[in-house]
């Protein structure tokens, strides 16, 4: 069994459009993150995830159970 980790998945959903701040109200990433996503390294990748769930649950897009 190899010991390569396989790369973190893009979050696009194929709605690919920039709002106002240059975020995508697709997959949250912003202009920059998907510009830089192929060289990013899993680590960065999981970072930007994460602040794309911030980024969801900020603008209302995400909604959290009660």
């Amino acid at each position: 069994m190899s010991d390569v980790e396989k790369p973190v998945r893009s979050p696009c959903v194929q709605v690919c459009a920039l709002d106002e701040q240059d975020v995508c109200i697709g997959c949250q990433r912003t202009a920059d993150e998907i510009t830089r996503w192929g060289r990013m390294d899993n680590a960065e990748r999981r970072a930007v995830l994460q602040l794309c769930l911030q980024r969801a649950r900020a603008s209302g897009h995400l909604l959290m159970p009660s």
